[in-house]
């Protein structure tokens, strides 16, 4: 037998191994004695006796070699091919427009007290925008911003965010190999946070494709862009989350990466692992305004549309139908008889909207456009907006507990929507207020409007609300005024107590009311008291 190695015969281990392997072996060979069987393929020579393993040159090659590792997967290709087509912007703003009042652009999502403003004050920067989406300080002073862009096709034209360029005096890019351009902005929406810059001085600049897919949760993510302003810059990680609302607007439908975004990404592409573009990086979630693995991009889709309406005419139009909706809750469906907590609730049609001419109703569910399911409220939104004004459409609406369906032609979504100031529902003076009849099971103390000063002709108006009843913890409070119970008009507390008794005949576990709360009109779904 061979002399074993040098270098393993000293350990113990190996000594023990070579017992149990021989150990092993000799069982085998009784074994295939027994069984009338060959010995060969245990590893024995018929006429050499047994084989040391570790001298068989098969054997020995395996041990003795070093093993050739395989190199983990990495995105060095992807990113080598889709790094040229991201831009880093830069933008001047004069002093007259920093100066210039910060509630005057209407649309903006970011104005003073807005949601998106709230949002990034509790978790953004201290001036309640997140990194790279700041814009003039108030005061006047002229201030230099920086962002990101990708071009989209090789003639110049090139995405950004709308936050980035807005109110820009003067647009410079850089590209990927340090080269600096003028570019002027094309358009942009605000409602979406997206625009359209032109790259000036070439004519064959290397450009994204956007993707005609979806992402799914788990997908790889290439996030490239111009953080802090150091250039050329890419991350990784994974799609967390899609279909996000941060409080933006009706049409907020973001998906959320984990690859570290910072001040400067904003308008950045995120990238599939295709190299085709899943979304533009537009904000995110800090305590502390660098990144901490929550970022929200705009989807593609959202983007080709927006896209290609400010290359033709520098503006966005959307499709209106004239509706206040709100959320189908568990409750509301209760209410309504309804298998699913699904659809748009109309809380109330717009006076001379498409919607009302066709005869859509408060108190009516609309479950689909064009035959597609509308899953909540923000869907709706979303659908019809992303739809050209004058297009006709079929609407299916749940009304009084029948389907139907409601053809009507699309309005334009006017720029701002002023909320209609309702007068007379300011109580006005409190020593001429009915205090009324109070429906003990809801917590309510209930008087006709008409009798109240100042609370309108239709309804009943609240007078009081238990603090610790079902009524103050679905917002309830005093001033209210309640147009319909259970889908009945009411003029007294009366009404109400039998339209809840009724509902209770049915077995409902909630009562649906319609609430005028200063000028708007909504559903609440009230939980009934058994007994």
């Amino acid at each position: 037998m061979t002399e074993r190695p040098n270098d393993l015969s000293s350990f113990p281990s190996y000594q023990a191994s070579r017992r149990s392997l021989f150990s092993a072996r000799k069982f085998a060979l009784m074994a295939s004695v027994v069984a009338g069987l060959g010995v060969a393929a245990y590893g024995f020579g018929p006429s050499h006796g047994p084989t040391d393993i570790f001298t068989t040159p098969a054997h020995a090659q395996v041990n003795n070699e070093v093993r050739k590792v395989e190199k983990p997967a990495g995105f060095a290709d992807i990113v080598e091919r889709v790094k040229p087509s991201v831009i880093s912007v830069k933008v001047n703003i004069n002093e007259k427009v920093a100066s210039k009042d910060d509630n005057s652009n209407e649309d903006s999502p970011f104005q003073p007290g807005s949601p998106m403003e709230r949002f990034f004050r509790r978790f953004g920067g201290p001036d309640g925008l997140p990194p790279g989406m700041r814009g003039a300080p108030r005061g006047g002073h002229a201030v230099t911003g920086q962002g990101s862009g990708f071009f989209i096709s090789a003639d110049g034209y090139a995405v950004t965010n709308n936050h980035v360029v807005d109110g820009a005096d003067k647009v410079e890019v850089t590209t990927d190999d340090g080269k600096v351009y003028k570019a002027k902005v094309i358009g942009t929406d605000a409602r979406t946070d997206l625009a359209l810059i032109k790259v000036e001085g070439g004519s064959d600049f290397p450009f994204a494709k956007l993707s005609d897919g979806k992402p799914r949760i788990g997908d790889w993510v290439l996030a490239v862009g111009n953080p802090f302003g150091l250039g050329g810059t890419v991350t990784a990680g994974i799609v967390s989350a899609r279909g996000r609302d941060i409080g933006n607007g009706p049409y907020d439908d973001f998906i959320q990466i984990d690859a570290p975004v910072n001040k400067g990404n904003s308008g950045g592409p995120a990238f599939n692992t295709e190299g085709e573009v899943m979304g533009v990086n537009t904000a995110i979630y800090s305590p502390s305004g660098g990144s901490v693995g929550i970022a929200f991009s705009i989807p593609a889709s959202t983007v080709k549309n927006v896209i290609a309406q400010l290359k033709d005419k520098g503006t966005v139009s959307r499709g209106w139908i004239g509706v206040q909706i709100q959320p189908v809750t568990a409750d509301i469906a209760d209410s309504l008889g309804l298998k699913k907590a699904e659809g748009a609730l109309v809380a109330e049609p717009q006076a001379n909207g498409p919607a009302a001419k066709a005869g859509i109703e408060s108190g009516d569910v609309i479950t689909a456009v064009n035959g597609e399911t509308v899953k909540d409220a923000r869907e709706l939104a979303r659908t019809i907006g992303g739809l050209p004004p004058g297009n006709a459409v079929k609407l299916n609406v749940l009304h009084k507990g029948q389907d139907k369906v409601v053809d009507l032609t699309l309005g334009q979504l006017p720029n701002s929507v002023e909320a209609k100031a309702d007068t007379d529902n300011d109580n006005g003076d409190k020593g001429s207020v009915n205090r009324g009849t109070n429906v003990p099971k809801l917590g309510l103390t209930l008087a006709p409007a008409n009798s109240v000063a100042g609370a309108g002709k239709d309804g009943v108006v609240v007078t009081e609300v238990d603090p610790q009843s079902a009524a103050a913890e679905r917002g309830f409070k005093e001033g209210d005024v309640i147009l319909e119970v259970a889908g009945k008009s009411v003029t007294n507390a009366g009404d109400v107590r039998q339209a809840i008794d009724a509902a209770r005949t049915d077995n409902k576990n909630s009562v649906l009311m319609r609430v005028k709360s200063g000028g708007s009109s909504r559903f609440v779904a009230v939980p009934l008291a058994k007994g």
